[in-house]
């Protein structure tokens, strides 16, 4: 597509799957919304988008997004998996710290920072680790990463627990000083030594060392209680089990500082798929019942739970190629979570689009503190939003993904929803549904930045 002075129409959609209006994009500002944005003065000269038949959302954000990089560029980079991220529709991802080197200091989440302005494709925002290495002994340089130019408000040593309850306690009292949040890989350690998937009726079957349910809710049962002590911000990563949706619960009732994600895989898959001894099907936590797949459900309709977390997770093809013991844990899902939240929550009238973008979207941008994100589609507002074909299906393809990752769970499954278009800062990275060209700052927003 020609580049054009930033102005775009978008004539027909359905807002929030609402009434069809058309907007007016202009310098990376919505400009103006309904009947009177054709006859806009900024209409002129736009680059119109027929969007008839489609729902207009704001831009995804992920709060849970492993882009790998540095260090581990054999299984991602930021450039691979924020190209990705605009297909799937965000706007904006979360890079978790379990990096090489750890993002455990203030030079390592500028460089995440860095690479993802660089790239151009979506707003990447670096969590910061809890403790250096990822070691669970001593806390790492939050204060630092908060004040640095990556500006880290969300914290996690995701992939391992924050076990040490005294660590956990110091590690929330310290984020309180900028109103940062403690993400929490909820596993205690001692309960799913070995542990290959979901302790129950086909673990048995199988022969494979289960995974309790317990070992996940005595974490979050213990970390609610250390936030409503200190009165800090806990966010819950990638619940997985009734029991887990029923303490959370619990928590909110009386007014705790908790906030929970799920992943579109624990939304849709249960542990009877393991009896194909297919790695794919291998995560972090473990795929569960369907009673828990419909508890979770009930959680993320109800507000219990607060947003959906992609937890994507690409591997080299050799990590899940082999063996179900030897095979690494984690799943591919940027480009397929919007997909699976419609079959699993729209198409069963559990939610509408609105409440889509309640839990892609605007809890997940309030969560990580990102101001632009999230927004309505409103005049005035930023220009992060998306345009997604709910009639569309299609098959899923790992082969034609953008991510390097081609561990997709979903592989050969038919899903409903496309998206169509996706404008971050006003730019189309995504149109007709392929990528188009990286935002680019200019010269001088680029030095305000820096």
């Amino acid at each position: 597509m020609a580049e054009n002075n930033g102005t775009y129409l978008i004539r027909g959609a359905a807002i929030l799957g609402g009434d069809a209006e058309d907007l007016l994009i202009r310098d990376g500002v919505i400009t103006a919304r309904g009947t009177g944005a054709a006859g806009h003065s900024d209409a002129q000269a736009a680059t119109v988008i027929e969007a008839a038949g489609l729902v207009a959302l704001p831009g995804m954000v992920d709060v849970h997004t492993h882009l790998r990089e540095p260090g581990r560029e054999d299984a991602e980079t930021v450039e691979t998996g924020t190209r990705a991220a605009a297909l799937g529709g965000y706007t904006a991802v979360h890079a978790m710290a379990n990096s090489n080197p750890v993002a455990d200091t203030a030079g390592v989440v500028e460089q995440v920072h860095s690479l993802g302005r660089a790239a151009g494709w979506v707003d990447v925002r670096p969590v910061g680790a809890v403790t250096v290495g990822l070691a669970g002994e001593q806390l790492a340089e939050l204060g630092a990463m908060a004040d640095s130019r990556a500006q880290v408000r969300m914290f996690s040593d995701d992939g391992i627990c924050v076990h040490d309850p005294v660590l956990m306690r110091r590690a929330l009292e310290y984020v309180k000083a900028f109103d940062g949040v403690v993400a929490q890989h909820a596993q205690e350690p001692r309960l799913t030594a070995g542990a290959q998937m979901n302790e129950g009726a086909v673990s048995a079957v199988l022969g494979l060392t289960g995974w309790p349910a317990v070992a996940e809710e005595s974490i979050i049962a213990r970390d609610v209680l250390l936030a409503q002590h200190v009165d800090s911000r806990l966010h819950v990563c990638h619940v997985s089990t009734a029991g887990s949706v029923e303490i959370i619960r619990w928590a909110k009732e009386r007014g705790i500082n908790v906030t929970a994600e799920v992943t579109p895989h624990h939304l849709l898959l249960t542990d009877d798929l393991v009896r194909s001894y297919n790695p794919v099907y291998k995560v972090n936590p473990p795929l569960r019942t369907d009673a828990d797949v419909q508890a979770l459900r009930a959680g993320l309709a109800d507000g219990t739970i607060d947003v959906v977390g992609t937890d994507h997770a690409p591997h080299p093809s050799e990590h899940k190629e082999c063996e179900w013991a030897q095979a690494a844990m984690g799943m591919t899902g940027l480009e397929t979570a919007l997909s699976v939240v419609q079959h699993t929550m729209i198409e069963t009238g559990l939610m509408t689009w609105a409440d889509f973008a309640r839990v892609t979207s605007t809890a997940a941008a309030r969560i990580g503190r990102l101001a632009d994100q999230g927004r309505p589609l409103d005049a005035g507002e930023p220009a992060n939003l998306i345009l997604v074909d709910p009639a569309a299906r299609w098959t899923v393809d790992p082969e034609k993904m953008a991510t390097m990752g081609r561990n997709s769970p979903f592989a050969g499954l038919e899903l409903p929803g496309k998206v169509v278009a996706t404008f971050y800062k006003g730019h189309p990275t995504v149109l007709a549904g392929e990528l188009n060209t990286p935002y680019r700052e200019s010269a001088a927003a680029a030095a305000g930045a820096a």
